[in-house]
């Protein structure tokens, strides 16, 4: 954002896609859709930047073995988007939603399925727009080493995907002001299409296999296809009937299946990768959080089976229902007789436990644990980081200036 809230948009003397252009004398390869498309990417070393339909910036890391090597990662790039951002004025925020703009101040990244993506899913979920131009996420991409050990952390990831998201509820501002819960994000995502979204009931079974996912993948509608460097749009068809019957002539092919696996929105994703989904954009100390929370228990066999064992009986249904809580009550979302409070508790519990056995440690000493510090204290009070960004915001006498200053992620 700029000083007085305003998005930087896409284009323009300063603009996001000047960014882009600056970190490409940085090393980046800048990439497009297509040749002499707009820029939109940037590439290094198993790393990328991309943007999401309202500019929003990603850097999507490159491989690491360890939480420390993600921490290093994010602080470099926060170093190498600080020159411009200096000089221009601009302000880098960590939440999971814009905290001033509304819908009509964006102008959406002109990559080809965005268009599609905006008249299309409006028709699925009033909150849609929203999500594209607004929202922001932070997530972390894990390793499986067999189809069972893929489904294992699918099924808990999934069962654990509302609890993730109230212990990283980091949303509470909307249109410049507190909107009275602490995710907006959260709220969001219960209206924007149920098809492609949510908790992905048939991977709960403890017989779930590939093909429970790929059966569930071919019902979504599709967006678009490309062929010739072409878009060729057939919103709503199921990639099953596509691969059935086609589509004006067109049969599908692999990256046709593969671009739609990238089109499916679940609070925990299966690709290459599995891929935590769950949590609002984070500020800068508690950046590392989420990769800490979710490496000490998915690659930690025994903390692995502890989460597998805590979570064995919990329902789609009864898990779902607290979707509709979390984005208000953070913390404090009733679960049967008990709260996400305790519950989290028992998670770090078995999260710093796998860390502990991992036993990386930093160039101080520090194993992975430390990255999981701030957000323990957090939950030994039963706050989340939305609470700490609302404390006290009431007395703020430049509520703009206020919130810039407690998100400000220190790159501009």
């Amino acid at each position: 954002v700029f000083a007085d809230g305003r998005p930087v948009p896409y284009e323009g003397d300063v603009s996001v896609r000047a960014i882009l252009e600056d970190l490409s004398k940085q090393g980046w390869t800048p990439e497009a859709e297509h040749p002499g498309g707009p820029l939109l990417a940037l590439l290094r070393d198993g790393a990328s930047i991309t943007l999401e339909p309202g500019a929003q910036l990603e850097l999507s890391g490159a491989p690491l073995l360890h939480t420390h090597q993600i921490c290093a990662e994010f602080r470099h790039h926060l170093s190498e988007i600080a020159p411009y951002s200096n000089a221009h004025g601009i302000k880098w925020l960590g939440l999971g939603f814009h905290p001033f703009a509304k819908r009509e101040d964006f102008v959406m990244v002109p990559k080809s399925r965005y268009p599609i993506m905006r008249d299309y899913l409006p028709t699925r979920g009033s909150m849609a727009l929203d999500m594209m131009l607004r929202t922001s996420t932070v997530q972390a991409n894990f390793d499986f080493l067999s189809e069972a050990d893929a489904m294992t952390k699918m099924r808990v990831g999934l069962k654990l995907a509302p609890l993730t998201a109230a212990l990283f509820a980091n949303s509470p501002f909307v249109e410049g002001k507190p909107f009275g819960g602490k995710s907006y994000r959260a709220k969001v995502w219960l209206d924007v299409d149920n098809d492609r979204s949510g908790l992905v009931s048939t991977m709960w079974k403890k017989t779930a296999t590939f093909t429970d996912y790929v059966e569930w993948a071919l019902d979504v509608p599709m967006f678009m296809f490309k062929r010739n460097g072409e878009k060729v749009v057939n919103t709503g068809q199921t990639f099953r009937s596509f691969w059935k019957s086609g589509f004006s002539g067109h049969k599908p092919n692999f990256s046709d299946w593969k671009t739609h696996l990238n089109t499916l929105f679940p609070e925990v994703r299966l690709k290459n990768t599995i891929e935590v989904r769950s949590a609002d954009a984070q500020g800068a100390k508690m950046a590392c959080a989420l990769p800490a929370l979710w490496t000490g228990i998915f690659y930690d066999a025994k903390a692995l089976s502890a989460a597998e064992a805590l979570t064995a009986d919990w329902t789609h249904e009864e898990v779902a229902a607290t979707r509709k809580e979390l984005w208000n009550k953070g913390l404090q979302t009733r679960f049967r007789a008990t709260t996400f409070q305790t519950l989290a508790e028992k998670v770090l519990e078995i999260a710093e436990g796998g860390l502990e056995r991992r036993g990386y440690k930093s160039s101080s000493g520090n194993d992975e644990r430390v990255h999981l510090m701030r957000l323990k204290d957090l939950v030994s009070k039963g706050q989340t980081p939305a609470d700490r960004l609302l404390d006290g915001i009431e007395n703020a006498k430049d509520m703009t200036a206020e919130i810039i200053a407690r998100t400000d992620l220190g790159a501009g």
